[in-house]
């Protein structure tokens, strides 16, 4: 397995770079069932981040949701806490919201948590989350 960071997958899936984005694509079509790909939930989470915040990206929720749909079917790809990742894609469709909150959510309930607290308003649309007063 092979891990796959933040910058390569941002190239690979965006093709912003007229020279990284080509060898990103080759190495990530290089990947096979036998030698996989990893990605982190840290650098899943990374890669969504960029994509939905920084110009020229800004991807909508719904195209956010189509990559993470797209890493999980990857025969090429292990993405970290799948399960987990899967749930919270679910979560965040069903809800309207960002998948790295839903994964907050998702992931705490996975490790036992009862709630998770935010200061968010909008993430207590999420199952599991509960606004902390302030």
């Amino acid at each position: 397995m092979i891990g796959l960071e933040t910058n390569v997958l941002v190239r690979a899936l965006t093709g912003d770079d007229d020279v990284q984005s080509p060898v990103a694509r080759r190495f990530l079509e290089s990947l096979t069932p036998d030698e996989p790909g990893f990605v982190s939930l840290v650098a899943l989470v990374e890669t969504l981040w960029v994509l939905r915040q920084h110009e020229p990206y800004r991807y909508t929720r719904e195209q956010v949701y189509q990559v993470v749909d797209g890493l999980l079917r990857a025969t090429t790809v292990v993405v970290e806490m799948a399960d987990v990742v899967r749930s919270a894609l679910a979560v965040a469709r069903r809800t309207g919201r960002e998948v790295p909150d839903a994964l907050v959510a998702s992931a705490g309930g996975h490790a036992g948590c009862d709630r998770t607290v935010t200061f968010d308003r909008r993430a207590t649309a999420i199952p599991g989350m509960t606004l902390l007063g302030t």
